[in-house]
């Protein structure tokens, strides 16, 4: 399939357009329906007091009402925001959607800031007691005790409303100017003996390309492009992390604190996954050298890692793709299946790498069942996988329908379940009905992706560390920051890549650096966890779905230790992460034996 016929999304049924009637009368109930929670909760002393109101039947009814409508307007913001942030997602240059995604922002910190009042407010009440005698606060029974914990972490009620409101002006605007700034980078590359000028997201997607000397020049070609463009991009990363670790330290935190808090894990967690993980680095750098093997080349460079192997695998155009999927997710359940099929007629998903268009994949719940699905389509297994593991993440928004707004509030630790386990159903699928030369091209799209989530997301994960450290004596250069990663990559990778073709500019590359702290255990997290689940599946699949779904339904709704324990997984044992570990061992055996 040419590029240019790639699906683009549709957003006209959310809203017809930007200028139309509906919109703008969404984006003004959005004001004054928060005008009127921010009446409600100063008429009902919704925020921190000195005495606490009387455990009555009064009290009981304030919250519930305060929740219902907290509830209400933040599914009406947020429909109108992801119609904004999926406009501006595929074209950042549309102005207009710019423009009132800044008016919606400043709506936005106010409703920031009434939950900041709320938490506030309910760290001075007996949450048990309310739990106990309301079923709706029984139903958002998790959120409320997390919100008493975190209350005892909240600065003064002014210091977190003006906390918020600089924000807009801060962090926020320092990921908005990346984000604008990283999507319209564009960068000279020769192919085929012309010179050709690409957006990043083009020039990126080079790194999949079967001729290794065009991927060369198309690496040398990005690395010079963010040398470039690198000292906004390290302005705004100092910035936020600077932010961050002000903001922290006041409300007696630390970023991997909040962070462990956000994604509802401990750090037993975090420690018997990562170190588990460092277990099986020698055998993902086994997994480097026979494919550095298979592409005949003494050792593999960063341009290498995303290399099709010479195999004469299956071109895997969208069609083909899209059918492929839809009899895997329909073997799993109707429910997968009906929910892929409507993703695919009803034009959820935006195929196509263009000028403008941010770069990478995401699924966006957009509205009650829907999602809106970006991708930049490769006709390679790999655009299979990606396009599953994004069905997915509309899967596990469909399962969540039912849900009021703060019980869909699920963890990125959790978000990744049902997308990971959607992978690996059409792994499967693909690896017992491939020839060898296809198991070789399908083993290869899993280990490459394994190593990112597994090794790189270390490696990620140990530079973000470092930058949170080292920003609380000063601002970094580029230079260090360079360094930073560099050694990061050196120390995950090892001898697996050659040294002098790392990638120093990751941190540039990644724009989850810019919005959300200590974004990459998470991944690694749902890689694993969702193996696990696989297994289980395998085990006793009909016993299975029943308990899937309500897991994915409760993901917001108890932290992650409580739920793995329903299918009697231990995710503190470093037992729980070599059991997956092993999975991705066993793999890469199978691709050593098929390579030779």
């Amino acid at each position: 399939m040419n590029p240019s016929s790639l699906p683009h999304w549709d957003l006209t049924t959310i809203f017809p357009s930007l200028d139309a009637p509906e919109f703008e009368a969404a984006l003004a109930a959005v004001s004054a329906d928060i005008t009127a929670l921010v009446a409600l909760c100063d008429a009902e002393g919704i925020m921190l007091r000195d005495t606490p109101p009387a455990l009555d039947t009064a009290l009981v009814t304030t919250l519930e009402t305060v929740l219902e409508r907290i509830n209400a307007v933040s599914v009406q913001a947020h429909v109108v925001a992801a119609y904004l942030q999926n406009s501006i997602a595929v074209d950042s240059r549309n102005a207009a959607a710019q423009t009132r995604m800044s008016t919606l922002q400043l709506e936005l910190v106010r409703l920031r800031q009434l939950n900041t009042r709320l938490v506030a407010w309910l760290g001075g009440l007996d949450v048990e007691w309310l739990i106990a005698q309301s079923p709706v606060a029984a139903a958002h029974a998790y959120a409320l005790r997390k919100a008493s914990t975190e209350a005892q972490h909240l600065m003064s009620p002014a210091e977190e409303a003006l906390a918020a409101d600089l924000n807009l002006t801060g962090g926020s605007a320092w990921a908005k100017l990346y984000n604008n700034y990283s999507s319209q980078i564009q960068t000279q590359v020769e192919i085929e003996g012309v010179s050709q000028t690409l957006p990043m997201t083009a020039l990126r997607n080079l790194a999949y390309h079967a001729d290794r000397d065009l991927r060369r020049r198309a690496y040398e070609a990005e690395l010079t492009a963010w040398e470039a463009h690198a000292l906004p991009l390290a302005a705004a990363m100092n910035s936020i992390k600077g932010q961050m670790n002000a903001l922290t330290a006041r409300r007696g935190w630390t970023p991997l604190d909040v962070a462990l808090f956000n994604n509802n894990i401990d750090y037993e967690t975090l420690e018997a996954m990562l170190d588990t993980a460092r277990e099986y680095f020698p055998v993902f750098r086994r997994y480097l050298r026979a494919k550095a093997r298979a592409l005949d080349v003494e050792q593999l460079a960063w341009y290498d890692l995303f290399a099709p192997l010479p195999v004469g695998s299956r071109v895997w155009d969208f069609e083909l793709a899209r059918d492929f999927i839809l009899e895997q997710f329909g073997a799993f359940s109707p429910r997968m299946e009906g929910l892929a099929a409507r993703a695919f007629a009803e034009r959820w998903i935006d195929a196509e790498p263009r000028d403008g268009k941010r770069g990478g994949a995401f699924c966006a719940w957009a509205r009650k069942d829907e999602s809106r699905i970006l991708a930049n389509f490769t006709p390679a297994y790999g655009g299979v996988n990606t396009l599953a593991h994004e069905l997915g993440h509309a899967y596990h928004n469909l399962a969540r329908s039912g849900c009021t707004y703060i019980q869909r509030d699920t963890p990125m630790t959790l978000a990744e379940t049902a997308s990971n386990f959607c992978e690996l159903l059409v792994r499967q699928a693909a690896l017992e009905r491939a020839e060898p030369a296809e198991q070789l091209a399908i083993l290869e799209s899993s280990l490459q992706h394994a190593t990112q989530t597994v090794v790189d997301i270390t490696s990620r994960f140990i530079f973000e560390r470092e930058v949170f450290a080292q920003r609380q004596q000063r601002e970094l250069s580029t230079e260090e920051l360079n360094m930073l990663m560099r050694d990061a990559q050196l120390e995950t990778y090892g001898d697996g890549l050659d040294a002098d073709y790392l990638h120093p500019y990751m941190w540039a590359v990644k724009p989850h650096y810019y919005t959300v702290t200590f974004y990459n255990f998470p991944y690694m997290f749902g890689t694993l966890f969702s193996l696990g689940l696989f297994a289980r599946y395998r085990q006793t699949p009909e016993a299975f779905l029943a308990d899937y779904d309500a897991l994915l339904v409760a993901t917001g709704m108890d932290d992650a230790a409580t739920l793995a324990a329903r299918f009697d997984m231990d995710i503190r044992s470093p037992a729980f992460w070599r059991g997956s570990l092993n999975v991705l061992a066993e793999e890469v055996a199978r691709f050593e034996g098929l390579i030779g």
